[in-house]
């Protein structure tokens, strides 16, 4: 009996991570409250750089999408937990988080950015930030860079679950700034009419250790048989030039080649 238990829970494993099949489903997990990465229209449709990449890496791997909204601290643990296959919501591959689930190769790269007051005079720098508050997105990449970097040096940094939150507090003036992947905050916050009194202040923050490698579909650990799959597909696409096409509509003149 122990060894047909074994036998049936090595099986049940091995199923687990086997092959998606052609015209099989793909379930991405994303929080749709970040545009021009995912949001979603007036009607409740999903819209964004990422949705049309994921619909288009599905086409090229001959998979169904189907898609499920969470918040963005709790995609990881949504994975683990076999809510969905895969993370797509411009999550950005670093060390900490190859702690806890696995990666495709990288898709596309998009540099950090602070926003603040035109008028402000601000940078991106301990030094001239300090005694400020500075709204983040709970569980990004750019919470984690804003706490190793300007928390111990007397910045206020104020996580939140929504970062259009952030920018409604941003815009009735309870914070001072908000470090954002730039494209996000270009179309979020300054593209939009509450906006028009900001800018992006200084130049990308840097830290490949905490910022990353760039951006990729999250898996779970051990998933083999997704990444290759998904692998070979993204590769596909952007041969194809469709990541080069989509970055055009979706950010201008924004580089964000995967170097």
């Amino acid at each position: 009996m122990k060894k047909l238990n074994i036998a049936l829970l090595l099986g049940c494993a091995a199923a687990s991570f086997s092959a998606l099949a052609d015209g099989s489903t793909l379930k991405f997990g994303l929080e749709a409250q970040y545009p021009p990465f995912e949001s979603k229209s007036a009607t409740g449709e999903l819209q964004g750089f990422d949705i049309d990449v994921g619909n288009a890496v599905c086409a090229a791997a001959k998979l169904k999408c189907e898609w499920f909204d969470t918040a963005f601290d709790g995609l990881i643990p949504a994975l683990q937990a076999r809510k969905f296959d895969a993370i797509n919501s411009a999550m950005n591959v670093t060390e900490k988080r190859r702690q806890a689930i696995d990666f495709t190769n990288v898709i596309y790269r998009v540099p950090s950015k602070l926003i603040a007051k035109k008028d402000a005079k601000l940078l991106p720098t301990a030094d001239s930030l300090k005694g400020k508050h500075i709204g983040v997105l709970q569980g990004s990449i750019q919470e984690s860079y804003a706490q190793a970097h300007w928390a111990p040096k007397g910045v206020d940094i104020v996580s939140y679950q929504d970062q259009n939150q952030v920018y409604l507090d941003l815009s009735s003036g309870r914070l001072d700034g908000t470090l954002v992947l730039a494209p996000a905050g270009q179309t979020g916050f300054l593209d939009r009419p509450d906006g028009k009194d900001y800018a992006f202040a200084g130049d990308a923050v840097r830290d490949d250790k905490i910022l990353g490698s760039g951006i990729a579909f999250g898996l779970r650990k051990g998933d083999t048989a997704t990444k290759e799959k998904l692998d070979v597909a993204i590769a596909k696409i952007k041969q194809d030039g469709v990541i080069e096409a989509l970055s055009k509509k979706y950010f201008g003149d924004i580089d964000i080649t995967a170097k």
